[in-house]
């Protein structure tokens, strides 16, 4: 793998400065003030909002408490999506801090899964690692790694301990000399604009006559929309981690530098602000 770690440590220390609001409709016995908090993009928002539970839950009675869960303009947040997904998906064209509404009734059973502890985060992301590995080097890395790895995988992320997350990631993340790359790129690609949740298929980091494919390839097999023609006016953003990559950039490279601890490259197609 390349050593760019100065990148490495830029994507997980992003931080996304945010306000949350209990919703109007939940009964208090004060007012509940907002609560700010800046939220980890790498990470996932049942992880990382302990603090909001317990602060909102300080002014409202025991009976009226259920299920937490998270809404954004009228989509309720998919927990299992990362942060930084959710925010290039749905905000990134509003202003900061990003405003997100508190619930603790009508929990939305189509629009979300349950989130009933810690353990269904672990499980949800070691499942993705997994998958992510099965696609780079058909599950040989991660099969080969003690249950101690894959701890201290999941530790890192929780903890927010860069040194420890990427002293095992940083295994899943090489290949052979002689391959040039991954088997194949573990990526996702979401759009606001369709009801598919994402487009996900086999592609390689590099092409048959041996040179590298780039973000731009990619997008041109698998979503030709998302690229302005040539001679066209552009409408698409094309988003990880809340930048837009040069469509020139080498897939090999973004998938060891700028994929989420779930080693999946999360790409967001979002339409072009109109200023």
């Amino acid at each position: 793998m390349t050593d760019d770690k100065d990148v490495l440590r830029d994507v997980w220390f992003g931080r996304i400065p945010t306000c949350f609001t209990l919703y109007q409709d939940e009964i208090t016995e004060r007012e509940a003030e907002p609560y700010y908090l800046l939220l980890p993009r790498v990470s996932y928002l049942t992880l990382v909002t302990d603090k909001v539970k317990k602060h909102f839950q300080k002014v409202m009675r025991q009976e009226d408490i259920s299920e937490i869960w998270f809404e954004y303009e009228g989509t309720p947040l998919k927990w299992h999506y990362p942060i930084g997904l959710l925010f290039d998906l749905l905000a990134s064209s509003s202003g900061l801090p990003w405003n997100i509404t508190v619930h603790f009734k009508s929990f939305p059973e189509k629009d979300l899964l349950h989130c009933p502890s810690k353990d269904a985060i672990e499980a949800h992301f070691m499942s993705c690692m997994k998958e992510a590995d099965a696609l780079k080097h058909k599950s040989q890395v991660i099969n080969e790694m003690q249950k101690k790895d894959h701890k201290q995988l999941w530790m890192g992320l929780q903890n927010d301990r860069f040194d420890q997350f990427w002293a095992i990631n940083r295994k899943l993340m090489e290949y052979p000399a002689e391959e040039n790359g991954f088997r194949y790129i573990p990526f996702r690609i979401y759009q606001t604009t369709t009801e598919r949740p994402f487009i996900q298929k086999l592609f390689r980091p590099v092409a048959a006559d041996g040179q590298l494919h780039t973000l731009g390839d990619l997008l041109r097999e698998v979503c030709p929309s998302a690229i302005a023609p040539e001679d066209g006016e552009k409408k698409n953003q094309v988003m990880i981690h809340g930048i837009e990559p040069m469509l020139e950039t080498p897939l090999q490279w973004l998938s060891e530098h700028l994929s989420y601890p779930d080693n999946f490259l999360h790409i967001s197609i979002i339409p072009q602000p109109t200023d």
